[in-house]
């Protein structure tokens, strides 16, 4: 057989203001699992009364998002009109398509009494065929969400299918996505999928002869189910799906299969900023007038500031 493991990357680390945020995907040596391009971990990060995060308005396009909470809260706002706070337990799937616009600010209740706050925030490369559709925004609360098991191990399955159950949530192709805690020493076999990755989030797990600390991924071999085996306490994720139907090109918070529409959204972006969001490409989510500019372009005066390194790490 194999070698189970394609990959073992560490995760970058890095303080963004007060948190940190440690970055898996894209990687130098691999810049995505099926479909998904990028996977963020951030925290967990402990905020006193009166603080929290506050991500002004940005625009997306060519994706959908999945922030996975597994402590904390977060508001959502995006340019369909969507006001919705996320949970833990519950999944927020906005899709870009051509072009959306959101905030993500940190809930009134929990800036006023303090909170900790951990999440798993991934982008999906959606497939050509829906590349350029109208952006939509779906939430599916957390008792619509499979609970799923393997071994001693439970959790829920946020899309896609595994374990004899699958996800209400809609993807146009092959996708998993799915979060695993093992309450005692366990050893469990991983969804058939052709491209999957594992990821520790606390705890320890060890494929044969490689062990994975939390923050650390592994890229399995297309033909390794398992064992996987756990240490009690552990917490992972696991995410994947159908190989990409072309190649992707990143840029900023941007996702297209060309240059050129990358292009055309830092463009949209800024005649947009100019035209004060009024009958423009992009517009502004209800209740916000802070946004964020193009990387390199001034910051907007009047605004809360955000270190320049947060547009790549969590703003994205």
């Amino acid at each position: 057989m194999s070698d189970p493991v394609q990959l073992m990357i560490e995760a970058r680390e890095r303080d963004i203001g007060g948190f940190s945020v440690r970055r898996l995907l894209p990687h130098a040596k691999r810049r995505n699992v099926g479909p998904f391009v990028f996977f963020d971990h951030l925290g967990p990060a402990v905020f006193p009364p009166g603080k929290g995060i506050d991500v002004r308005s940005h625009p997306h396009i060519g994706l959908a998002t999945v922030t996975w909470l597994f402590e904390g809260a977060l508001d959502h706002r995006d340019s369909l009109g969507t006001q919705k706070t996320i949970r833990p337990g519950a999944v927020n799937w906005m899709t870009a398509g051509r072009g959306i616009v959101h905030s993500e600010r940190t809930p009134p209740s929990e800036r006023a009494a303090g909170h900790t706050i951990e999440a798993i925030q991934t982008w999906v490369a959606l497939p050509l065929s829906h590349e350029t559709q109208e952006p939509t925004f779906q939430h599916y609360p957390a008792d619509v969400l499979p609970r799923i098991s393997a071994g001693q191990a439970t959790g829920v399955l946020i899309s896609g299918a595994a374990y004899g159950q699958r996800s209400p949530v809609k993807f146009p192709a092959g996708i998993c996505q799915l979060t695993l805690t093992a309450s005692a020493d366990t050893a469990i076999d991983v969804p058939d999928v052709p491209e999957l990755c594992l990821y520790v989030v606390s705890g320890e797990a060890q494929i044969e002869g490689d062990t994975l600390a939390g923050g650390m991924m592994a890229i399995l071999a297309p033909d390794f189910i398992g064992p996987i085996r756990l240490k009690a306490g552990t917490r992972i994720m696991l995410a994947g799906g159908d190989p990409l139907d072309a190649p992707r090109h990143l840029d900023w918070n941007f996702v297209a299969s060309s240059k050129e529409l990358l292009a055309q959204a830092a463009a949209d972006w800024r005649a947009s900023i100019a035209a004060g969001f009024t009958g423009s490409h992009f517009t502004q989510p209800p209740g916000e007038t802070a946004w964020i500019p193009l990387p390199g372009d001034p910051q907007p005066p009047g605004m809360d500031h955000i270190p320049d390194d947060h547009d790549e790490e969590w703003e994205s």
